[in-house]
């Protein structure tokens, strides 16, 4: 079933190659069968039996290469948040024809197939190539259909993220390297490593700035607004709404496991780069007029509070990066939508062209409101339960930490509000006086992310019951096989 998973979309998406007009119609069938499947496999996981439906066969046997899958309870909850976000992502570009519609949904959904691969790896060789693969369709996703500037700004990320894969790919052979002839990549084999602290620290810092561009993580975050507002709004969302969870997921998956000396030797310097982009990205945010790059920036401070929380080692820390991963990618994803529906209705996302959209949009507004509110952790929606956890966790860490880390709240609060109040509030001057409230389709993109937002924000325990053991699984192989003691309860 999980191998099923993962390569659905890639045969969907090549037949969407030669589909023409209908490829929007197919990708969203495609898509709406992909959730199905994975809501099949969640029914039949169970979250105290470690890692599940494993798929495993000798792929090059000469180098250890193995095609083995399998997924635990932080595994699971990405895979269920890529493919409840792609059909939604499909839906909401219904809005518009793209040029070359059978290439452009293909590439959406041969990204979900690496997207799936990358959170179902259990070999360090196929999670790089699955990473690879992730990187490819959303390259050409920005290239063809990105903004003026796109070749600039697509070479800028490209380049990024080439440095960050190029330098996990060295790590992973030097570990490889390290393991008993004959040489193996699988998970376990580099887990029961026995690494030096010199070689823990050089692999620390290969793995950790693959991981840090990606989600990304002061300083190495430039490319990251210029590419989310540059890019077609489904790109967009792509990126920050599952893309950007491949380098938390990595630094859970494969950094602290493997590394856990030099986690231990260098976590606190990671945590302090983390809380540097909480502020930082915060303050810009502030000012910005573009309400697309203000969303761009508040992303890279949700992203800082979750590395912060994981580099914590407590369990309150990492429990709240996986919920707040699943929480962000979902409030994300509804405010970039949001955005677009501006942008197409006004032809502008500057905030001081707008304002009064509530006086002719009241049921936009309101969803708008919904949306707004669960990004700034209002109690009782998905971002107070993950923002609650991850900074108990760092207060447990560190209690100034926290207490910087914790502005995140007070400056999201003031930047979306003041966002809210110069589009929705005030007086409609002539353009949005004339501003349409939400379609039918419109409405069935965002109905499904509140829901999201309200099941996450009142019931947590559904998550965190799938991920929980997963986690304890993971500090106890930290804790026990490397012997660090300094860990959190």
């Amino acid at each position: 079933m999980l191998t099923i998973l993962i390569f659905f979309p890639l045969f969907a998406g090549l037949a969407i190659l030669m589909s023409g007009e209908n490829a929007k119609r197919i990708a969203l069938a495609a898509a709406l069968i992909e959730f199905a499947i994975s809501v099949s496999i969640t029914l039949g996981f169970d979250p105290t039996a470690g890692t599940q439906f494993v798929h495993e066969f000798s792929w090059v046997a000469s180098l250890g290469i193995s095609y083995k899958v399998g997924l635990d309870g932080i595994s699971l909850l990405l895979v269920l948040l890529t493919t409840f976000l792609v059909p939604i992502i499909i839906l909401s570009s219904f809005r518009h024809n793209y040029k070359n519609p059978g290439l452009f949904y293909a590439l959406i959904l041969i990204m979900q197939m690496a997207l799936v691969g990358v959170f179902s790896a259990l070999d360090g060789f196929l999670f790089y190539i699955f990473w690879e693969l992730a990187l490819i369709p959303i390259y050409l996703i920005c290239l063809m259909w990105g903004g003026k500037d796109r070749v600039r700004i697509t070479l800028k990320f490209f380049i990024y993220t080439l440095f960050g894969s190029l330098l996990m790919l060295v790590a992973l052979i030097w570990l490889w390297m390290k393991t008993p002839a004959p040489h193996s990549f699988d998970i376990h084999a580099l887990y029961s490593l026995n690494l030096n602290a010199t070689e823990q620290s050089w692999i620390f810092w290969a793995f950790f700035l693959a991981f840090a561009i990606k989600m990304p993580v002061f300083p190495f975050h430039t490319w990251q607004p210029d590419t989310y507002t540059d890019s077609p709004t489904p790109g967009t969302m792509l990126l920050s709404g599952i893309m950007l969870k491949m380098g938390v997921y990595g630094v859970l998956r494969w950094l602290l496991p493997i590394v856990p000396d030099g986690v231990h030797e260098w976590g606190t310097t990671a945590m302090i780069l983390s809380v540097i982009g909480v502020v930082y990205a915060s303050c810009i945010a502030l000012v910005q007029k573009d309400f697309k790059r203000l969303i761009a920036y508040s992303s890279i401070a949700h992203v800082g509070l979750i590395s912060a929380g994981i580099f914590s080692l407590t369990l309150q820390g990492m429990e709240g990066g996986v919920i707040q991963m699943l929480s962000h990618g979902i409030n994300v994803v509804g405010l970039f939508f949001i955005a677009e529906i501006v942008m197409d209705r006004m032809k502008t996302r500057d905030l001081g062209e707008l304002g009064g959209i509530r006086l002719s949009a009241p049921v936009f507004s309101s969803f708008f409101l919904i949306v707004l509110l669960a990004s700034i952790a209002l109690p009782l929606t998905n971002g107070f339960i993950g923002e609650f956890l991850l900074i108990n966790g760092i207060f447990q860490f560190s209690t100034w930490m926290a207490a910087v880390a914790g502005l995140t709240i007070i400056l999201g609060a003031v930047y979306m509000l003041s966002a809210y109040q110069k589009i929705s509030l005030g007086e409609a001057n002539k353009q949005t006086e004339k501003f349409a409230d939400l379609t039918l389709s419109e409405k069935w993109v965002l109905i499904p992310l509140v829901l999201m937002i309200f099941w996450i924000g009142i019931y947590p325990d559904f998550f965190l019951g799938i991920a929980e053991p997963s986690i304890k699984a993971l500090r106890d192989v930290i804790h026990v096989a490397h012997g660090i003691t300094q860990l959190t309860n």
